[in-house]
């Protein structure tokens, strides 16, 4: 073992669990203490004030200006008396992480004196420049004016000695420049439509909620090992690295005892996540070595996704107080399972119903049918967008790879379910047209059975899944904001309850239909039109994939192709007429992940290429002089004979030659590659080629490098191995 690497080891095992303070109190006591919640504004504002932003929340009211300073007033006397000193707009933007300015309350008077001061102008707005963040061309970097505006719905909260404040990012000229504001919006779509629906069953409800829980997967490694892996520095995975002897595949990580040093860092990431108001309830060990993941309750969709990133902020800082890296990237080793993030996805009404809750009455259960199906056939119509919605760099290695669903987009509920749906669907004879008239005297809402909580397995290959009174969105990568794919969720599903109310009062006023004929009417045709986006079965298999294209469903297993769709006349159209991004910045959005695309795959050349050369070739022909000398000495030694005594000493040189020359000439290829492509202007092909002509050498090179690996002593190899990273607790 090198040095270098000896010294990393040995600081690894010397290293024992960092002390966290531990809290006496029970973990609801400090529940949300530092989040600007309802009880701290009761506690801090008058009850106008109050009044006022729970409008703004519950019901989406403007707050009055007048009444800013009010509120602003007493944020910051909160923030001063938790210890706070700055306060800052704490925003999206398009680059994936969070983003935050921030200012100091104080500020000087007169005489030499000064003050705390914090208005309802520094509140409700304030102006980052926003040709610095990715825009798609909307903003040229002479034209920096953008804003953030303050988003009531989410609270502020206090992190670090800073009140931070939730807010959306827009353009001077208007256009969204962040992940919130078309959530929000989306968000918004799928109230409006759902309470409509909803109020079918329950003239009671006035709001629909989305809900959201997101499991988060994450690897923690010894902060040592990094520093000589520069792969995983700058691009979050091993780009080289054999594979060890032992991996996953006795399965005896996955929910085993969590090592010392790591149960630190939980319980010191739970206990800042619950004084944030972050609904932290489950940890477990994953199935990869050294991984894990964080589990909190479902919430409203909208904090569900500011919750989710602030985490990640939060993991990160404190997994380096404890001296470990977090490693959020989709798949930071090869061979071992990758990480994702499992969006929990639910509807609920202001009168306390989950909407995809099956019921004990006919009924209830008609209700739940009503938007269980809607919400598939949402998924069937739009299953690109949604692939789309998820489409990263990283993602493009684990989706697919026997550890996450693949690009194929289903839909799993179990055979309960299933059954219940094809009973369904074969209840009358014919079709329902417009033209048609259609005898309906049937007692068919007696006629539904009760549908029992949990009644499916859990498949871990759908990409969503319904599991007994939500669906699991499982196939979104674990370093995305969760901002885009519920974006898209919500949205599609809003579009499909528009048009199915649309159907159904066409349907009672035109054909004269009772209300409950109607949607079973409405409810059969769906189930017949979606039911090819339905499958129970090993979303792994090769023959899934040809029976997938048989049925017509995309299968776009790279970002390159899948982001096409983001684009597509029907994309644009549905974004448009839902009021949720102009055509403008849908394509700007386009754009920029194009380009994050192109970027990363060009990084990672660059980087792979730089390692290849500067470590692992110099190593290699170090190791190589070392056996030429070694051969040397027993010619010198032997005479003639040496030939047949150093017969193995021979091979190995002249197979480390061929390794050594076939890497070298790989790198100077995968060069001159990126240099052609670098060339095309159009950014939908250069993004083409950078994953068919750039990124085919990775593997190529990397067969060589690991190889080498194998083959030279381990006193020489610089750069940790997988059985040091993955096995060091």
């Amino acid at each position: 073992m090198s040095t270098f690497r000896f010294k990393t080891l040995e600081k690894t095992l010397s290293r024992k669990p960092k002390k966290v303070k531990e809290i006496t109190a029970r973990r609801s006591d400090i529940f949300a203490v530092n989040v600007f919640n309802e009880e701290a504004m009761h506690q801090s504002m008058t009850k106008e004030a109050f009044k006022h932003v729970q409008e703004a929340v519950h019901t989406g009211q403007k707050i009055d200006r007048k009444l800013a300073n009010q509120i602003a007033s007493a944020m910051k006397d909160w923030a001063l008396s938790k210890g706070a000193t700055h306060y800052t707009h704490w925003f999206q933007p398009l680059t994936g992480a969070t983003a935050e300015k921030h200012d100091a309350f104080f500020e000087p008077i007169s005489n030499g004196k000064a003050m705390e001061k914090f208005d309802g102008s520094q509140l409700v707005q304030q102006e980052p420049d926003a040709s610095s963040f990715p825009n798609g061309g909307i903003r040229n970097t002479f034209e920096a004016r953008g804003y953030t505006a303050w988003d009531p719905s989410s609270p502020a909260f206090i992190y670090e000695r800073t009140l931070c404040i939730p807010t959306i990012f827009v353009a001077y000229t208007g256009e969204a420049l962040d992940h919130k504001t078309p959530l929000l919006k989306a968000l918004q779509a799928v109230d409006e439509a759902a309470t409509k629906v909803a109020r079918y069953f329950d003239k009671k409800v006035s709001k629909v909620t989305a809900t959201l829980g997101v499991e988060q997967e994450y690897f923690l490694i010894d902060d040592a090992f990094i520093a000589n892996r520069p792969d995983l520095k700058l691009t979050g995975r091993t780009l080289l690295g054999h594979a060890p002897a032992k991996g996953q595949q006795l399965d005896d990580h996955y929910f085993g005892s969590i090592p010392d040093r790591v149960m630190a860092f939980m319980r010191e990431l739970e206990i800042e996540s619950l004084k944030l108001g972050i609904p932290v309830k489950t940890r477990h060990n994953e199935v990869a070595p050294n991984q894990f993941e964080l589990a909190p309750l479902f919430e409203e969709a909208n904090l569900a996704v500011d919750h989710n990133s602030l985490m990640m902020d939060i993991m990160t800082k404190i997994a380096k107080r404890h001296h470990f890296e977090v490693l959020l990237h989709e798949k930071p080793f090869a061979g071992v399972n990758g990480s994702g993030k499992h969006n929990n996805w639910s509807l609920a009404t202001d009168t306390g119903v989950n909407l995809l809750s099956p019921g004990q009455t006919p009924m209830n259960n008609l209700q739940f049918l009503t938007f269980f199906v809607n919400t598939i056939k949402a998924v069937h119509d739009y299953e690109e967008l949604l692939r789309a919605s998820i489409a990263n760099a990283g993602n493009d290695h684990r989706l697919g790879a026997n550890e996450a669903p693949p690009a194929i987009i289903s839909v799993f509920i179990g055979q309960q379910l299933t059954n219940v749906l094809n009973e369904l669907e074969k209840v009358t004879k014919g079709k329902l047209s417009p033209q048609e008239k259609t005898d309906l005297k049937l007692n068919i809402v007696g006629k539904i059975p009760e549908i029992l909580l949990d009644n499916t397995d859990r498949n871990r290959t759908s990409p969503f899944a319904f599991t007994g009174n939500k669906f699991e969105f499982r196939a979104v990568g674990s370093t995305a904001n969760a901002a885009m794919p519920m974006m898209v969720l919500n949205t599609i599903v809003a579009k499909q309850l528009q048009e199915f109310a649309t159907e159904v009062d066409a349907l009672i006023k035109d054909k004269k239909m009772k209300k409950d004929d109607a949607i079973f009417n409405i409810l059969r045709e769906y189930i017949k039109q979606s039911k090819r986006i339905r499958f129970e079965g090993d979303g792994y298999s090769q023959d899934w994939e040809k029976e997938a294209a048989k049925r017509g469903l995309s299968n776009n297993k790279t970002t390159a192709t899948a982001l096409k769709t983001k684009i597509s006349k029907k994309s644009i159209q549905l974004f448009e007429e839902m009021n949720i991004m102009t055509p403008v910045e849908v394509k700007a959005r386009h754009e920029i992940e194009l380009d994050e695309y192109i970027m990363r795959i060009q990084i990672e050349a660059r980087i792979l290429g730089d390692i290849a050369r500067n470590h692992v070739v110099p190593t290699a022909i170090n190791y190589q002089n070392k056996l030429i000398k070694n051969v040397q000495g027993l010619k010198d030694i032997l005479g003639t004979e040496f030939k047949k005594t150093a017969k193995e000493q021979l091979n190995l040189i002249k197979t480390i030659s061929n390794h050594i020359n076939e890497m070298i000439a790989l790198i100077d290829q995968m060069s001159e590659a990126v240099q052609r492509v670098d060339n095309v202007d159009d950014i939908e092909k250069k993004a083409d080629l950078y994953c068919n002509d750039v990124k085919e050498y990775f593997e190529k090179i990397r067969y060589h490098s690991d190889e080498l690996e194998l083959l030279i002593d381990d006193e020489l190899w610089p750069l940790s191995k997988y059985r040091e990273m993955l096995f060091t607790k």
